[in-house]
C-alpha cells in the first residue's frame, strides 16, 4: 500500500505532468517497470489512477506503484508506437494481453518446381506469403486437409529428392518428380490453390471421383475411407454457413465488458466464410478503447498475418490502427458485416458469462497462493517465480528446463530449454551450469530478474544455485522442493535459512507449488522426448569426443540412422573416423541401445 510520503511525492509529480500525448511507465519499489500505457492526455490519464476510483486488477497495480515516468510525443500515434516498443523492451507484468498466446496453423503451398503442401505454425509475419492459407482453427483441421489433398493429388511427398520412385509413385499419390523432371503440373497447382481459396465444390467433386474409381476397381476399403473424409468435409462446410460470399479474407473483433473483466472475440473469415474464432478473457487495467487497440495491434505484431480487411467496433481509432497494421481497418454500421460484428459481441458476452466465476476463482486462488507463499518466506510482492528441473538420458546425457510463473499463472513465452554440456550424471554440476547460463544471460541482456528461484531437490541443489548467484553478484531468493516417498510435494526448503517448511496439502501454497513442479517436470521431459524422437543423432554424436560437424554429416550420409551406426562394426566406422573414436562411439551407442531400444530408428 502506498504510504503518506509516497502519496505526497506522487501528487506533487502529477501536478507537473503536461496535458499532452505520450507514454507513461509505472514502477514498483525495486524501480522495475510493471506497466506501460499511452494517453492522448498524459495529465488526465495519470491522475485517473491515483485520484479516481479503481477496482480489481487496476487496484492491485496502483497498490504496487511507487513512482512513474512519462515520455511526451508529438501525437497519439507516436505514443502508441512508443508504448508497443517499451512493452516489448521491458515486458511489464501488468501488460498481460497475449502473454501466453499460441500461434495459429497455416497451410503453405510450396509453388516450386516440385509442388508440395506443409502445415506451419511459426511464420515470419514480416515476410510476404503469397501461398500461405489460413489461419485454421486448430492444427488437426489443417493437417487433415493437407493429408486429404495429398491423397487426392500426386504432390511431392518426400522431404528430399530420392534417386528412384518411391511407394507414393507406385500407388498413384506422386508423379515421381525424382525421376520425371519435365512434368507439367499447371492444372494440378491451380486446382489445389482454388481449393485452398475456398472453392469447396472442387474438393468434394474430387473425392467423389476417387470414390467411384476405387469402387469400380473393387477397392472398397479405400472407397469407404474416402467416404468418411467426404462426410467430415461436408460437416466442416456445414459449420461455415455464416458467410459473405465475396471471397475476401477478413477478421472481425468485438468485446463485452463486465465487473472488471473484458472478453474479446475474433472471428476468422477466409474467402468470405467463417472458419473459426478466438476467445480471450482478461482483467481490465486500462480503459476499453486502449485495451482493444493494443490487443488488435499486438495480435498481428506477434504471430498472425493480417487479412485484407479487419472490422472493429466504432469506438476505436481507425486512423491509428490503419497507420500501424498492414491491412484495411474499417467500422461497419449495417448489412451482413454489422450482423457478424454483433454476433462476435454476443459470443464475447456468452464467453464471459459462462467463465466469469471460473476466472474469479482462478485469480483469487493464484493471487492468494502467491501472497501466502510470500508471507511464509517473508517476501513482499512475490510475483515472478522461475523453476528448474533436470532430465537424464541413461545417466550420461542431460537437459534442463525452466518455467516461469507470474502472479501464480504460467508465462509460457518465458520458458527456456538447456542442453547440458557435461557428459557425466552430475545433478549439482548440471544445476550450476544451467543457473550460470540463465542468469549471466539475464545480466547481459538486462532482462527481468525473478523474485524467487525454485529448484527440484534439497540442500545440495540449493547450495549449487546460491554459489553461482553469489559469483554473479545477484541476490535472488532460492528455495528447494522436497518430495515424500510417494513423489508428492512435502516440504519447501528456504535457501537462506535452510529451514524446512511442511506444506499442508489442503493449502493454496501446496496447490501453487505442485502446479509449478508438475509443469517444469512436464516441460523438461517433453524436451527430452523431442530430442529422442528426432533420432537423437545430433545430440548424441555431440557427446563423442572427436566427432565434429563434418564427421557427423559423413556418418549420417553413409549409415543414415543411429540404428545402422550401432549395428556397424568398428572396421566399418573406421572408414570415416579414427580407431579410438570408433571404439568410443561403439561403446557409447551400445549403452544407448540397451537403455533406449525404441529410439534408434
Amino acid at each position: 500500500m502506498i504510504d503518506e510520503n509516497i502519496n505526497k511525492y506522487i501528487k506533487e509529480k502529477l501536478s507537473l505532468v503536461p496535458a499532452l500525448p505520450g507514454s507513461y511507465q509505472m514502477k514498483n519499489e525495486k524501480g522495475i517497470i510493471i506497466y506501460v500505457g499511452k494517453a492522448k492526455n498524459l495529465k488526465n490519464r495519470l491522475k485517473s489512477y491515483f485520484t479516481g476510483r479503481v477496482t480489481g486488477k487496476t487496484k492491485k497495480l496502483v497498490s504496487e506503484i511507487i513512482d512513474f515516468d512519462y515520455i511526451v510525443t508529438g501525437s497519439e500515434l507516436e505514443a502508441f508506437i512508443l508504448e508497443l516498443n517499451l512493452i516489448k523492451k521491458y515486458d511489464p507484468k501488468y501488460n498481460i494481453l497475449l502473454k501466453d498466446d499460441k500461434s495459429y496453423p497455416y497451410i503453405e503451398f510450396k509453388n516450386e518446381k516440385f509442388p508440395s503442401l506443409v502445415v506451419k505454425r511459426e511464420i515470419n509475419i514480416n515476410k510476404k506469403h503469397k501461398m500461405l492459407f489460413g489461419p485454421f482453427p486448430n492444427g488437426h483441421a489443417a493437417r487433415r486437409l493437407v493429408d486429404l489433398i495429398n491423397r487426392l493429388y500426386p504432390l511431392k511427398k518426400c522431404d528430399k529428392t530420392p534417386k528412384k520412385e518411391c511407394l507414393y509413385y507406385h500407388i498413384g499419390e506422386c508423379l515421381g518428380y525424382c525421376v520425371h523432371k519435365d512434368l507439367d503440373t499447371t492444372s494440378l497447382r491451380q486446382e489445389i490453390i482454388d481449393i485452398l481459396n475456398g472453392h469447396d465444390e472442387i474438393l468434394i467433386n474430387k473425392i467423389l471421383e476417387k470414390i467411384k474409381i476405387n469402387s469400380d476397381n473393387l477397392n472398397f476399403e479405400i472407397a469407404l475411407d474416402l467416404k468418411k473424409e467426404l462426410d467430415y468435409i461436408k460437416v466442416v462446410f456445414e459449420k461455415q454457413k455464416v458467410e459473405l460470399n465475396d471471397g475476401i479474407n477478413r477478421d472481425i473483433f468485438n468485446y463485452y465488458y463486465e465487473n472488471g473483466y473484458i472478453s474479446i472475440v475474433v472471428f476468422f473469415l477466409r474467402n468470405g466464410k467463417l472458419v473459426g474464432n478466438k476467445k480471450n478473457i482478461f482483467p481490465l487495467i486500462d480503459d476499453i478503447k486502449e485495451t482493444l487497440e493494443y490487443y488488435i495491434v499486438n495480435f498481428y505484431a506477434k504471430k498472425n498475418i493480417p487479412p485484407k480487411e479487419i472490422i472493429v467496433p466504432n469506438n476505436l481509432d481507425i486512423e491509428l490502427l490503419n497507420s500501424v497494421i498492414d491491412s484495411k481497418v474499417i467500422i461497419t454500421q449495417k448489412g451482413k458485416k454489422k450482423h457478424l460484428l454483433d454476433l462476435a459481441a454476443t459470443n464475447a458476452k456468452i464467453n464471459l458469462k459462462n467463465n466469469m466465476e471460473l476466472e474469479y476463482r482462478k485469480n483469487e486462488k493464484t493471487e492468494t497462493a502467491c501472497k501466502e507463499l510470500g508471507n511464509l518466506l517473508n517476501m513482499e510482492n512475490l510475483s515472478v517465480i522461475e523453476s528448474f528441473d533436470n532430465s537424464n538420458l541413461f545417466g550420461s546425457f542431460t537437459v534442463s528446463g525452466m518455467v516461469v510463473f507470474i502472479d501464480g499463472s504460467p508465462s509460457t513465452k518465458d520458458y527456456r530449454k538447456f542442453k547440458i554440456s557435461k557428459e557425466q550424471n552430475d545433478d549439482v554440476g548440471s544445476m550450476k551450469e544451467v543457473i550460470y547460463r540463465r542468469y549471466q544471460s539475464v545480466l547481459l541482456n538486462k532482462t527481468r530478474i525473478p523474485d524467487l528461484i525454485l529448484v527440484d531437490g534439497g540442500i545440495n541443489q540449493i547450495n549449487a544455485c546460491n554459489s553461482v548467484l553469489n559469483d554473479l553478484n545477484l541476490k535472488i531468493k532460492v528455495c528447494g522442493l522436497a518430495k515424500d516417498d510417494k513423489h508428492s510435494l512435502s516440504e519447501l526448503i528456504d535457501g537462506d535459512t535452510l529451514i524446512s517448511y511442511k506444506i499442508d496439502k489442503r493449502s493454496n501454497v501446496f496447490y501453487l507449488l505442485t502446479r509449478i513442479s508438475d509443469e517444469v517436470h512436464r516441460f523438461t521431459i517433453n524436451y527430452h522426448r523431442q530430442i529422442r524422437s528426432k533420432g537423437s543423432i545430433s545430440s548424441i554424436l555431440d557427446n563423442i569426443e572427436g566427432i565434429g560437424e563434418t564427421r557427423k554429416k559423413e556418418l549420417m550420409k553413409k549409415f543414415g540412422s543411429l540404428k545402422k551406426i550401432t549395428e556397424s562394426s568398428i572396421e566399418e566406422l573406421e572408414t570415416i573416423i579414427p580407431h579410438n573414436v570408433a571404439i568410443n562411439l561403439k561403446e557409447y551407442l551400445t549403452n544407448f541401445k540397451n537403455n533406449n531400444k525404441d529410439n534408434l530408428d
